[in-house]
Formats: structure tokens, sequence, C-alpha cells
């Protein structure tokens, strides 16, 4: 696996030390939208459920079905090299998640899989390299099954099934009308039976690994915190390449995930955070309070700072009945990007430490890019709720264009994770009719593991060890670009109608206190206040609305 330019100046900023631990994954009040996301890399579905989930999410089809990958095996690769790989590009803040722990999930998931491919790929090597072409002649009638039914049809065919009961029979004739005698006789019909017996080796191996991950994947939907063994995290000695390339990026991947700097997409919203429902704008005149005398200079900061602080107080109230949560409150820089961007760039320069742009640059951007192109600033409060599955975030820009101060507030919403990565496990059942009341049905257990994917999962054993030809025979899966893994699979919060009372709830005090501490500001300054507290009065009943709307869609 590879790992990022050590060289590059905006990465060799970090020291990453220490060099033998992996940093703790999992934050307060973020497990429950992490866990479901991790879970994916467990979860033993069709791919094509995953790229349901997001349109934009693209699979390279297979060469042969027969090596094509499983929804978690597709998961973890494709999440373990675009958020770990060398060559990889930006990624978007996953707010409200933790994208380490699911990382390092799909490592665990990929080294679980690892280890069961090990011991399928000794048996393909005693039962397949031994007795090829018996071994050829078997999968060639497992891909035409499959050809034929549909890769991940669960129905067979009949031209399908009738193949396989073709080689069965032939098999039988083979056996019984064979003219060799001697080693050779023996051999041949060897060739035929030995890879029965494998098969039956490979289904005990397959079924206990399967319950290995299933267990995993209910542990997590389930509230149990089933912890990801990644011992190859670690490095071992000095020279452990490997290990430390893993380690540097997870502590890469942490340092961008605190990043100050975002990406609007048109009606995309704010990448990470959600499209704008609301937006509610106080715009006046500054005018001084004594007619014959002029107001106070000030700068758009000062404002922002006063902001910041009252915002700080949200916790506070006078009654003791629960309220608002710890908020995280943070000086965004916004950079616009086009609806349609693939991808998106990390500035570089004096002006920015590591991932972060540093605090002088933010106070300039706030003071004097108001207008024309370039960055923008704002100041955020975020809501992290219903345990990681709701990011509210409020964001407020102050600008000044010659004699109007401006102060607006929007509204933005991340919901819940598609429900595709909230269901667990089910049990394989069958319902069948009783033998002696067969007017009865009755429900019987099946394997975790068909005989068509053992055949699967043996065949791909010996590719596993050469990621790009299995890539190749068996396609892969592209995940949406520009990616972070909490946007890319969010649903929107209005179908939960709690949730989206939590949004709407959240607006109007944060509202208020931002007109308050404007206001505040402009007295000190000696301004009329006078038109700002009307505007913000009829504000404050505007935001009352109990509807969202699409602010970022503009009808014209």
């Amino acid at each position: 696996m590879a790992a990022f330019d050590e060289g590059s100046a905006t990465e060799t900023a970090f020291d990453f030390s220490p060099g033998a631990e992996i940093p703790l994954s999992g934050g307060a009040g973020q497990t429950a939208a992490s866990n479901a996301l991790a879970s994916a890399a467990y979860r033993d579905g069709p791919v094509e459920d995953l790229i349901k989930a997001n349109e934009d999410a693209k699979r390279k089809p297979p060469k042969l079905s027969l090596f094509e990958p499983n929804l978690g095996e597709a998961f973890s690769r494709a999440v373990q090299t675009r958020m770990l790989g060398g060559a990889r590009k930006p990624l978007i803040q996953s707010f409200g998640t933790d994208p380490q722990a699911v990382v390092e999930h799909c490592l665990a998931a990929n080294r679980i899989r690892k280890d069961r491919d090990t011991r399928l790929t000794v048996v393909m090597v005693i039962f397949g390299l031994l007795f090829l072409p018996g071994v050829l002649v078997w999968l060639l009638a497992f891909q035409l099954r499959r050809t034929i039914a549909g890769a991940q049809d669960k129905r067979v065919g009949s031209f399908g099934m009738a193949a396989l009961v073709a080689v069965g029979v032939l098999g039988v004739v083979y056996l019984i009308k064979l003219p060799y005698d001697g080693l050779l006789g023996l051999y041949l019909r060897a060739m035929v039976v030995l890879p029965i017996i494998g098969w039956l080796w490979a289904k005990q191996i397959c079924e206990r690994y399967a319950k290995d991950l299933r267990a995993r994947w209910s542990s997590l939907l389930g509230g149990g915190g089933v912890g990801a063994k990644i011992p190859e995290a670690v490095p071992r000695d000095p020279n452990d390449a490997g290990a430390e390339r893993i380690r540097l990026g997870l502590a890469k991947l942490g340092a961008e995930q605190a990043s100050n700097l975002v990406y609007y997409a048109g009606p995309k919203g704010i990448l990470g955070m959600g499209t704008r429902w609301g937006s509610w704008q106080l715009a006046e005149e500054l005018r001084p309070a004594d007619p014959d005398g002029d107001i106070n200079p000030f700068r758009s900061w000062d404002v922002v700072k006063a902001i910041h602080d009252q915002l700080r107080l949200l916790e506070r109230g006078p009654l003791h009945t629960g309220g608002f949560p710890a908020t995280s409150i943070q000086h965004w820089i916004v950079s616009p990007v086009g609806e349609g961007a693939k991808d998106v760039a990390r500035p570089e320069g004096q002006e920015v430490e590591g991932y972060r742009i540093r605090d002088f640059e933010v106070q300039r951007i706030c003071n004097e890019q108001q207008f024309g192109s370039g960055n923008r600033h704002y100041l955020g409060t975020q809501f992290v709720l219903w345990d990681g599955q709701l990011v509210i975030t409020l964001l407020i820009s102050v600008t000044v264009l010659h004699h109007t101060l401006r102060v607006e507030v929007t509204g933005h919403a991340l919901g819940p994770v598609h429900p595709l990565f909230t269901t667990k496990p089910k049990a394989k059942t069958k319902e069948v009719s009783k033998s002696v009341r067969f007017w009865e049905t009755k429900e019987v257990s099946l394997p975790l593991v068909e005989a068509r994917e053992v055949v699967r999962l043996t065949a791909r054993a010996p590719f596993t060890w050469f990621p790009p030809v299995l890539d190749f025979l068996g396609g892969k899966l592209s995940l949406p670009e520009p990616f972070g893994l909490r946007h890319a699979w969010a649903d929107k919060p209005w179908r939960h109608r709690f949730m989206a009372d939590d949004a709407l709830r959240a607006a109007t005090p944060v509202l208020r206190v931002v007109h308050a501490a404007a206001i505040r500001v402009l007295e000190e300054n000696g301004c009329v206040t006078t038109q700002f507290g009307a505007r913000s009065n009829a504000l404050s009943g505007q935001v009352q609305e109990a509807a969202p709307g699409k602010a970022d869609a503009y009808d014209a």
C-alpha cells in the first residue's frame, strides 16, 4: 500500500510522532454514523447496492464475473486506496463521523479476508494446481452458470444449472468408462474427484470467516463497538516501511479532517456540510448616532469576534431545561468550486500550516476579500446530534460595502447515512413445506456461504496477492468525487420529523445571538441601530417558519 509523498512541504510540517502508536479512533457523539459506515467493510451483499445509494459511484465491470468483488470487498479496497494511497486527491472533511475509525475497520476487514485467502490459496495449490485440468473444467462450468443466470442473481437459470448437471454426468461417465489404468488412470480420475474434496474444505474455511465478518458487522450496528485490529499498522522495527506508511497515512487523515478550508459547490452546497436550506440577511446603512460627528472606525473582524464570543454562551440559558449541547465554533474559509468538479485543490504557501489556513490570513480574508473572486470567510457554529447522524451548521458572514453592513446567517444540514449502512445482517433461511403436514410450512437455516460463493472466494484467493490483476479480472469500485466519507452517502434530514425539527429550532436562537452581538458593536462605535433593530425583529419572526427551503437553488 502506498502512502503520500513525504517530501511535500505541506506534509513534512507534521511530525506524526510517536512512531509505534495508532491514533485513537472514535469521538463523543459520533459513533452511530461512524459505525454504520464502518460496517460496510464487513458486509457480503452485492456491490450494486452501494452504487444505488450514490449514483456518482462507478463500478468497472468485471472481465470474468467469477472474480468480481462483493460489497464489503469493493468498499474496503476502494476506501483504503482512496484515503491512504500515495497519489490520492485531497479529501472532504467528514463532519459527524470519525473517518479514521472507518479506514481502520477497512484495514481490519482486509486483514481478515487476507487470512482467509491465505488458507484458500493453500487449498487451491493442493487441489487446484496439482489437478489443474479438472479444476479448470469445474471453474468453466461455474463461470458459464454465472454468465447465463446473471452474476448476482439468486435464481439460477435453467441453462446455468444444466451446465453444472452436464459436467457432473460427464464426470461420472468419465470415471466409469475411462480406458486408462495404472498411475495415469488414477490421476485422471482424481482430477475430477479431488476438486470436490477441496471445495468441501474451502467451504468450511469460508463459513468460519463469514461468521467472524458478520459478527463484527452486527456488533458495530448493535452498539458493541468492536475494535479494529490492525497490527500491521504498528511498526515492529525501524525498518518496517509498510507499517510506517500506514501509520503516517492515518495521521495525515486526522490532520486533513481538522482543516478549516471547505468547498462550496453551487446547488450541492458546502461539501461535507450539506445544502443551504435557509438564509437570513440583516443589511442596513451605517449612520453616526451624532449628526455632527462620525462613527468610530471598525472592521468586519471586530463584529465577527464579538459574535464569536457570544456564540460560546449558547449553552447557557435562564431555565434548566437541557437546551443546546456543546457546540463547535470555528472560522471557516470557503473556496468556490464548480458543481460538477471532480477534485479540489489544497492551497500552499506561507499562509497555510499543514492543512489549515493561518489566523492572520483568516482575518485578512474576513476584512478585505468580500467582493469579487477569491475565498470568503464564514464563522460557523456546528451541532453534531443524533449520535452523529445529524450535522447542523449555521454560518455567519459579515461584509461592509460602502455604507452598508450586511450580517448574513445561513443554515446547512447534513442528514443521516443512507439506510443501506444501518441494516443488520439477517440469518439465511428458507421456507419449506413440512414433510407430514405438507399444508404447513417451516423455516430451515441455510449455510452462510452458498456453493457458488465458495467457488468465487476460492478462485479469487490466489489473485488477492496481486491486487492490480484482480482489479482487471473482477473490476473495482470508484468512489464519488470530490470524496468525503460522510457526505457521499448522506440522506436528507427532512424525511425524519425530529431531525427536521432540530434543524429548524437551532436557527432562531443563533440568529438572535448574532444580531444582538452585531448591534452591540454598532452601539459601541457610535452607530444608529434603530433600523438594524427593526430588521432584526422582522427576521426573528421570519426564521420561525416551519419549512426549510432551497436557498442554493435560484429560480432565475
